[in-house]
């Protein structure tokens, strides 16, 4: 099997902790230019800002020369530029570093805060803040929490181990534990272990689940419970790890987590710097052996859900600014 040979290294830094593009040209096309190609692989609607980014001296090469405005075509070959970034509301709680090594950075992620750069979050992530604050341009994520859960993150030191700790959560050989707020309901049976089949599309918020081969496990606990306040603090426990699996799951046993804004049903998208309603779910432990040091970590987040801290001030926060 032929190894295929390793791009070369970035000429460009990175800027607020976001790496540049690398574009590959195809080796085989019909363009003319290099501004030919990534106009098309852009979209045509972005042709002003190629243009621009030509004549600027923006796009470069692999020796970190210019890529002059018509430079032609060649086929494999590598240039780098600096994407627009976009506007972002910043999240205004910080990230707190629970373990670090030479190895390692694992941290407490807040809610509303995504892993890594995606969509319309890019440098308002742990990833892109983390870079930032610690120095560490070549941190990497080693598996992802949603954006909306709050909880522990275990992020990379160095390129070359990554695959070794990504692979860890493939082949499901860390210890998860979650914790959830939702409602209470005393004809639930608990502890239960649900299995299903889910299914998220490209491009649909929900996902659902179907009739199939189970690809999502999940073991739901009942912690505590209060029955003047009809809530209950539940204990959740993934063997697998399918996109909002532990958000469907207590949603198809008629308990949704508080503040999900996609189960029971998708609701109106919540304004950007509208912080006062966090979903009710928390990656609270991870544990596993180090396959590097051999080291046994066994990592505890120290949030608390405020939905259980303190209900009437989760209830008061809940409410639309016309009905305060």
């Amino acid at each position: 099997m032929r190894r295929r040979t390793p791009p070369p290294p970035s000429p460009l830094p990175q800027r607020d902790g976001i790496d540049p593009v690398r574009v590959r040209l195809p080796g085989e096309g019909d363009w003319a230019t290099v501004r030919e190609h990534l106009v098309e692989r852009l979209g045509e609607a972005r042709a002003p800002i190629v243009d621009g980014m030509l004549a600027a001296g923006l796009v470069v090469g692999a020796d970190g020369t210019p890529v002059a405005p018509d430079a032609p075509y060649v086929p494999g070959m590598f240039v780098w530029f600096h994407r627009e970034l976009p506007a972002e509301t910043p999240v205004p709680f910080p990230l707190e570093i629970v373990y670090r090594d030479e190895h390692v950075v694992v941290v407490d992620k807040p809610h509303f805060l995504a892993t890594t750069p995606r969509g319309s979050h890019v440098t308002e992530t742990a990833l892109a803040r983390l870079r930032r604050e610690l120095g560490l341009p070549a941190l990497g994520a080693a598996h992802r929490l949603d954006r909306l859960t709050a909880g522990l993150v275990l992020f990379t030191v160095r390129p070359e181990e990554r695959g070794a700790y990504q692979g860890l959560f493939r082949e499901r050989r860390v210890r998860k534990v979650y914790e959830a707020v939702a409602p209470y309901d005393p004809a639930l049976v608990l502890p239960r272990t649900v299995r299903s089949r889910i299914v998220k599309e490209r491009g649909v918020l929900a996902a659902y689940e179907v009739a199939g081969e189970p690809n999502a496990v999940s073991r739901v606990e009942l912690l505590e419970h209060s029955v003047a306040r009809g809530l209950g603090r539940y204990r959740l426990l993934p063997a697998t790890g399918q996109t909002h699996q532990l958000r469907v799951h207590l949603n198809s046993l008629g308990v949704p987590i508080l503040g999900d804004p996609l189960y029971p049903e998708v609701a109106a998208p919540v304004p950007a710097g509208d912080f006062r309603r966090p979903l009710q779910l928390l990656a609270r432990e991870l544990e596993f052996t180090d396959p590097v040091t051999g080291t046994e970590h066994r990592l505890r987040s120290g949030r608390v859900l405020q939905a259980w801290a303190s209900y009437d001030r989760w209830a008061a926060a809940a409410q639309p600014e016309t009905a305060r």
